[in-house]
Order: C-alpha cells, then structure tokens, then sequence
C-alpha cells in the first residue's frame, strides 16, 4: 500500500509539474491543443492525488473532494475556450517546434507515468486502472499534438491544432463529468 501511495504522488508531481509546463507554453505558442492537454495533466494530477488520500479517507471524504476536483476541471476548458475563440478570430498558426517539442515532452512524462503505475493497475481497485488507462491513453493525444506539430511546420494552419484541441477538449470534459459522477456515486454510498 506504501509503494501505491508513493507510486501516485510522484505521478501526481509529474503531472502538475508539466501542467505548468504546458500551461505556459501552449499561451506563449497560441496553441489551443497544448492548452488542452495541459488541462489534461491537470485533471490526471487530480486523480493521483485523490487516489492518494483515497487510500487512507472516508468515502464521504473522498467524496466531497472528487466534487471539488471535478469542479477545477472546468477552469482550464473555460481558458480552452477562450484561446479558441482569440484562435479563429484572429487565425494565426501556433508555433510548431513548440508544439513538437512540448508534445514530445508530454509523451515523455505521460509514458513515465504510465510505467510507474503498470505494476499496480491490477490492484486497489478502479482508480488506480483508471490513473493507468488515462496516462496510456494520454499518451496517445500526445502524439496527435506532434503530428499537429509536423503538420503545422510543413503547411502552416491553425486547423491541426484546433481539431486536436477540440479532441483533447472534448476527452476532458467527459473526465470531470466522470469524476463528479463518480464522487456524486460515492457520496450515496457513503450516506448509507
């Protein structure tokens, strides 16, 4: 149980590490996608984090703070949305390296994350399949941003990033509306 708590924080470090990362690059490049996604690496922050006081709380605990989690979750698709908005108004491609080289930096960190949490993803339950399954899959939108990336160097368009970002937006989304309904699910227990 140790190694599981240990295992999770450090994910959680990672991934709000490169939330800022992320978060500042994707404004400095005017990307919507690495905008996106840095809201990803938040929301996985969050749910390393949760599963790590899960392990020791109350499920009303737990609960409560999932809500909260699941509320934070919106802040980044709010900025998401804005960015896309000053994107298509005023359509200028976002810089390719820096969305190549962040990407890459992602894929980096969601793959370590990923590797981390493999030994334990048969273990504790759902959350911790769920941190495993969400730094795999993130992993994959990833790679959707180096090719945005690749796409943008070679034929500078605002298209690639956006349709990625609306991908990676539109993921994020379903993820808060699944931890409110997963704390939401807890919290009835919890009552009972």
């Amino acid at each position: 149980m140790a190694s599981l708590r240990q295992t999770v924080l450090i994910v959680a470090a990672l991934n709000l590490a490169y939330f800022g990362v992320e978060f500042t690059a994707a404004l400095s490049a005017g990307s919507v996608s690495l905008l996106a996604d840095s809201a990803d690496f938040l929301e996985d922050a969050a749910v390393n984090i949760l599963i790590f006081f899960a392990l020791a709380w109350t499920a009303t605990r737990r609960a409560n703070v999932g809500k909260l989690l699941a509320a934070l979750l919106l802040i980044p698709a709010l900025a998401f949305l804005w960015m896309l908005i000053a994107k298509l108004l005023h359509p200028t491609p976002p810089t390719a390296e820096a969305l190549t080289l962040v990407g890459l930096g992602a894929l980096a960190v969601n793959l370590t994350a990923a590797l981390l949490l493999a030994r334990h993803r048969r273990t504790q339950g759902s959350l911790t399949r769920a941190a495993f399954l969400s730094a795999r899959n993130d992993a994959f939108a990833n790679i959707g941003i180096i090719g945005a990336g690749l796409v943008t160097a070679a034929h500078p368009s605002i298209w690639p990033d956006i349709v990625v970002g609306l991908v990676i937006a539109a993921m994020n989304l379903d993820a808060a509306k699944e931890v409110w309904e997963a704390a939401h699910d807890e919290a009835k227990v919890a009552k009972t």
